[in-house]
């Protein structure tokens, strides 16, 4: 079982930035796909971006290419993701999530998620 702790929304203005944090306990995470998810309301959760644990590599949707990096420190088993520039159509509730290997698509869905920090972008 890995467990997820999200920190780090709120709210901020149209432009302005944020730095989400996750703390990951339960499991050694070799090989896992470490990911963000968002889900705005009345919509369905979305892929946000990823990084595999081991190998580093991250990938990211097409929306937030540029303004957001998602990435970890190995040794506080910690998941970060920053976000510039952002817009309105940001604001939702954000998971942290991870998948074991083999895993499945990196654009999800993942096996485990946290419980989501709010973030409100405001004009």
């Amino acid at each position: 079982q890995v467990h997820l702790a999200e920190s780090g929304g709120g709210l901020v203005q149209a432009g302005g930035s944020l730095r989400l944090s996750c703390v990951v306990s339960g499991r050694t995470l070799d090989y896992y796909a470490m990911g963000w998810f968002r889900q705005a309301p009345g919509k369905e959760r979305e892929f946000v971006a990823s990084v595999r644990w081991t190998a580093g590599d991250t990938y990211y949707t097409d929306s937030v290419k540029g303004r957001f990096t998602i990435s970890k420190d190995n040794v506080k088993n910690m998941v970060y993701l920053q976000m510039n520039n952002l817009k309105r159509e940001d604001t939702g509730v954000y998971y942290c999530a991870a998948d074991p290997p083999p895993g499945g698509p990196r654009t999800g869905p993942y096996q485990y998620y946290g419980q989501g920090t709010q973030v409100t972008v405001s004009p």
